[in-house]
């Protein structure tokens, strides 16, 4: 292990030694250098942290398996960021989890210990099962685990008696062959983390582009004239974002920052790579920060629409007519929608005033080239379907779609999200694409829709879901409502997990429980023809190979695509109506996924011969690349949508939640959040003073967080306990507060009309003093 290797952590994170300082001004720079070889060297000594780091994002080297953010053209040496530096080192640590460790702590043990806790202890490294009534895991060979599984499944008395869930860092390959097991097996219950981040954006692009992806690629965002980064966080959730964001503005384009919270990474950027970076005080990014209240940006939206409009009658040119009239339909209708809003709601649902949003309409009419970015912050709301619609009709006003330094940018977190869904992972896929499928593997696919994470999650909790396989991810602290979660986990006969770190979701299980340690991307793949590679796809429909150099955790340790291989041959055997496929020549040789992939998903024709030699290729785009629209009128389509925002009742405020710089999605790599202030502890809730005073706290106190949510049957309540309040630049009536610690406040039943994602940035909660 070497010298320098710190040992994993023998208590949780103490809350009470939690600290607070000012929020930061600027970020990245050697602060982060320092912090990403500090961890990297904790986690995997010296020599092994920069043979690993120098290969990250590499064209001979592995996808890093943090966020989907795409590598420029010309690439550095080093690159990758202070986040996907601590993603490497979390998955190529030397510390591990074996059957001596399952020996020496319980079940009950390990759910007694926090997030942070259980995924510092290392790599996973053999089958573990739990049987019913045991208090401890033990150890399993591979063929009695998969003849397990696979005897489980034959079992059922109907496919959709088991959910099959995903995260978004899957490989294509491994993606794909899901896929294939639970349409052969029978079911499209197919759940993944796209339910929980941007199904609210591809529900609205779907509908109004034809496409469900962004339509910029990355040198678009170079050539913008002006970029709107809104509900989005570069700093922390995508770092080597803001190296986009910086040359965008050496070339001239302007940048809104619209967002509740200050976030440092939009304030300005100090390149660790640039002497102005490091020396000459780096880059001021945002040119304007539009402070708006949770849940306003289709107000917002709606504003700038209005304005265009406007002026264009008032003293036209302003939109782009042609285009209109040639490439889209809804204009008239979108038009009497906008201009039926009056000003003082806009205000009201913005926290702006008309003045201030006339402002910023301004910036985009002067602008020839736009491009509107965003994330969690305008995806986790009731109303973000027609949030995002509103997005894109103030783009399509002038033009902005289907020409340079324009466009809609949803970025997306996991490192193959986009990937996953395109391969397939979807629980309502496209008739063309089963069509395709059956044609390639000999057999029919379901085509009733299977379930979504909240209707997983509604159907575990009622009983009829009683196998649950999740290939990576952390369902149970992914998800909303954790009381309801963990109450449908217990209930289910058997919950098989796929990972390489231990998590929260192995020790919250059905009667009966499988852990299947798998391989990372860091690690080297070797099956029968040799070293293997993987494919992604990153947030701008680009796709590039991956393979892993380091010797695996355990010399057994099979691959995500072999086991999945090894199962379809047990659950396939003997049917005559599942699919056919040489299942152990797959295992042994990707390419030959690959070649099923071409003639099945469209755009991957000559897929092995494209990705050779570490090429990267990007798949059509119709919007983009012809103007060219598959929706219902065969044009981009204006939308008239109702105006809609939170209302938050006297004495209570509304809660997004959020990730602190220390982690990504569910997992935590430390304690601190050092752009915003935060040392040494996760409980913490970040408020407007005079909201602190006026429910009759004071900064620093210690409070239960209580959410209040009008359900079906009444006013439901739900409690987390024990967060410092936190005094923070932030709208009032607003808060914020990480997950997954407050993942239980969140309604299953509270979701985005259309795309069911949970509304996890759209909570009214009240503070309790402590009991």
């Amino acid at each position: 292990m070497g010298p320098m290797v710190t040992r994993p952590p023998q208590r949780d994170i103490d809350e009470t030694k939690v600290s607070v300082e000012s929020p930061k001004t600027r970020a990245v720079g050697v602060p982060a250098v320092l912090n990403a070889v500090r961890m990297s060297i904790d986690q995997m000594g010296v020599r092994r942290s920069a043979e690993t780091l120098l290969r990250v994002n590499q064209a001979d080297g592995f996808d890093c398996p943090g966020c989907a953010w795409p590598e420029e053209d010309r690439r550095h040496i080093a690159e990758f960021c202070e986040n996907g530096a601590k993603a490497v080192a979390e998955e190529a640590t030397v510390r591990r989890v074996g059957p001596a460790f399952f020996a020496e702590h319980s079940v009950e043990e390990l759910r007694g210990h926090d997030d942070w806790w259980l995924g510092q202890q290392g790599r996973l490294t053999h089958p573990m099962i739990l049987d019913e009534g045991a208090t401890h895991y033990r150890p399993v060979s591979w063929d009695e685990a998969l003849d397990l599984v696979a005897t489980a499944l034959r079992e059922l008395d109907d496919p959709d008696e088991a959910v099959f869930y995903t995260s978004g860092r899957t490989s294509n390959e491994a993606a794909f062959l899901y896929q294939l097991l639970v349409r052969g097996f029978g079911t499209n219950n197919l759940p993944d983390c796209s339910n929980m981040c941007h199904e609210s954006s591809g529900s609205a692009l779907g509908e109004t582009l034809g496409i469900g992806k962004g339509t910029v690629s990355i040198t678009d965002i170079h050539e913008a004239d002006l970029l709107i980064v809104a509900g989005q966080n570069p700093g922390t959730n995508h770092p080597r974002m803001l190296t986009a964001l910086e040359k965008a503005k050496q070339r001239g384009a302007e940048i809104i920052a619209v967002n509740p919270l200050p976030e440092a990474g939009l304030k300005r950027f100090d390149n660790p790579q640039t002497p102005r970076g490091v020396i000459l005080g780096g880059t001021p990014i945002a040119d304007d920060f539009v402070r708006i209240r949770l849940g306003g940006d289709q107000a917002l939206f709606q504003a700038i629409g209005k304005h265009l409009i406007e002026m264009h009658r008032a003293h036209g040119g302003v939109l782009d007519t042609a285009f209109i009239e040639a490439h889209t339909s809804g204009f008239d209708e979108y038009v009497r929608a906008v201009e039926a809003v009056p000003w003082s709601e806009l205000e009201a649902a913005t926290g702006l005033d008309e003045r201030r949003m006339r402002g910023v309409a301004e910036r985009v009419r002067a602008s020839e080239r736009t491009i509107v970015c965003w994330a969690m912050g305008l995806t986790q709301h009731r109303h973000s379907v027609a949030m995002l619609r509103d997005v894109v009709n103030v783009l399509l006003l002038q033009g902005n779609v289907g020409r340079p330094g324009a466009g809609v940018c949803p970025v997306r977190g996991h490192s193959n999200v986009q990937g996953d869904r395109t391969m397939g992972i979807y629980e309502k896929p496209p008739e063309a694409f089963l069509e395709a499928l059956d044609r390639e593997f000999d057999f029919r696919a379901p085509r009733e829709h299977g379930f979504d994470t909240v209707a997983a999650i509604r159907a575990m909790a009622a009983g009829r879901v009683r196998t649950f396989f999740a290939v990576g991810g952390n369902f149970v602290s992914a998800t909303p409502d954790t009381a309801v979660v963990e109450e449908g986990m217990r209930r289910t006969d058997l919950t098989v997990h796929v990972s390489t770190k231990l998590n929260r979701s192995h020790v919250v299980t059905g009667r009966r429980a499988l852990i299947l340690p798998t391989l990372g991307r860091t690690d080297r793949d070797r099956r029968g023809s040799g070293d293997q590679r993987v494919t992604v796809e990153d947030s701008m429909g680009a796709v590039h190979g991956s393979r892993g150099r380091l010797d695996p955790p355990a010399d057994d340790l099979l691959s995500e695509v072999a086991i999945l291989a090894r199962l379809c041959a047990r659950v396939f055997e003997g049917r005559d109506d599942a699919p056919r496929a040489d299942w152990t020549g797959l295992e042994n040789d990707y390419a030959g996924i690959r070649d099923h992939i071409s003639r099945v998903v469209p755009g991957f024709e000559r897929y092995e011969e494209r990705i050779e030699k570490g090429r990267t290729f990007f798949l059509p785009n119709a919007p983009r690349d012809s103007r060219t629209f598959a929706t219902a009128t065969g044009r981009a389509m204006f939308t008239a949508n109702a105006l809609w925002y939170p209302r938050i009742p006297e004495g209570r405020v509304l809660l997004q939640t959020l990730r602190s710089h220390d982690q990504f999605n569910t997992t935590i790599y430390g304690k601190d959040d050092r752009y915003r202030g935060i040392h040494g502890g996760r409980r913490v809730v970040l408020a407007h003073p005079d909201d602190i005073r006026e429910q009759g706290f004071a900064d620093g106190d210690v409070v239960d967080l209580v959410s209040e949510w009008e359900g079906p049957h009444g006013l439901e309540e739900r409690r987390a306990e024990a967060f410092r309040l936190v005094a923070y630049d932030t709208p009032r009536r607003n808060a914020a507060a990480y997950y997954p610690e407050t993942n239980v406040l969140v309604p299953l039943e509270s979701y985005a009309e259309i795309s069911g994602t949970p509304t996890s940035k759209s909570i009214v909660v009240r503070f309790e003093r402590r009991a």
